[in-house]
């Protein structure tokens, strides 16, 4: 549902889609406050505009921003893919995993290098990144990025 504003627009989708999420979930009878907690996280979760404010908001942040897969790419056609493609279509794996005990979380990424340089994973999701390592920060717990194996952050 986070990201029900793309139907309006995607510039400021996070936004819409919490006045549009607010709207749906009142007419499903949610309590204020819970929808309005979740109004909040929706219209937080966007890197350009976005922050981690409450623990709801930093979940959703962390599951957003690890959102990074193959199957994420409708076209196949690689000669006409964009840089988002191609770094989509890259990920052949892609696991967030939640660490109780050492108090992290880690997303561990697989990258088809012969698709896609690891840099360009960063020029468009290095962003994302950074949002994801403050949204954990707010829940008091570490943010790990794992590459083809390698630890990153």
């Amino acid at each position: 549902m986070h990201d029900i504003g793309n139907c309006v627009n995607r510039v400021d989708h996070a936004h819409s889609g919490a006045i549009l999420a607010y709207s749906i979930l009142k007419d499903m009878g949610m309590p204020v406050e819970e929808r309005t907690e979740i109004m909040m996280a929706i219209g937080n979760h966007d890197e350009n505009t976005g922050t981690a404010i409450s623990d709801i908001s930093a979940a959703l942040i962390l599951a957003d921003k690890s959102d990074v897969h193959r199957n994420r790419v409708t076209n196949t056609n690689l000669s006409t893919f964009d840089i988002h493609d191609r770094v989509n279509y890259a990920v052949t794996d892609a696991d967030l995993e939640v660490n109780e005990e050492e108090r992290k979380v880690i997303l561990n990424l697989t990258i088809d290098t012969k698709l896609c340089p690891v840099l360009d994973y960063f020029e468009i999701f290095m962003d994302r990144t950074m949002m994801s390592k403050y949204a954990a920060k707010y829940l008091k717990i570490w943010f790990e990025l794992v590459i083809n194996g390698t630890k990153l952050l």
